[in-house]
């Protein structure tokens, strides 16, 4: 599926308000989705206003109609929700692929089990913070 010009335009505001950049934005399988959503939620001039003003600076940054608008597409990237009224999660897929989650390094909470037993194991963390002994700062 080849992405037509609004879904390219769509993703390159989206990588300039994330910070990531297109590929990673493509990566998350979301995009599509997202621009849907944004399009819908924002209405038609809106969403039209934000992929034409944003591209470029702005001549009117200040605008709160923009900013809000703009503000709710990165929501929606990092939360996979929109922000409302009424708010909504877009979907379970939406929630896993988060960019609060990549931006952190983490993994979405109860998206990614570490398999049985895996409680039990001492958690990954900064060199040299978890002791032979297991147990931050005990001295041996």
């Amino acid at each position: 599926m080849h992405p037509t010009d609004d879904a390219r335009l769509f993703t390159s505001v989206s990588a300039r308000l994330t910070g990531f950049d297109g590929a990673d934005l493509e990566a998350t399988g979301m995009a599509e989705v997202y621009r849907a959503v944004a399009a819908e939620q924002l209405g038609p001039k809106r969403y039209a206003r934000l992929l034409r003003a944003l591209p470029k600076e702005p001549a009117d940054a200040g605008d709160p109609e923009l900013r809000k608008a703009a503000e709710a597409v990165t929501y929606l990237w990092y939360t996979g929700s929109w922000p409302g009224p009424p708010p909504f999660l877009v979907s379970p897929r939406a929630y896993t692929e988060g960019l609060v989650w990549k931006a952190a390094g983490l993994k979405a909470p109860g998206t990614a089990p570490g398999g049985y037993g895996s409680w039990a194991e001492v958690p990954d963390g900064p060199a040299g913070r978890y002791p032979a002994t297991g147990a931050e700062g005990s001295g041996s």
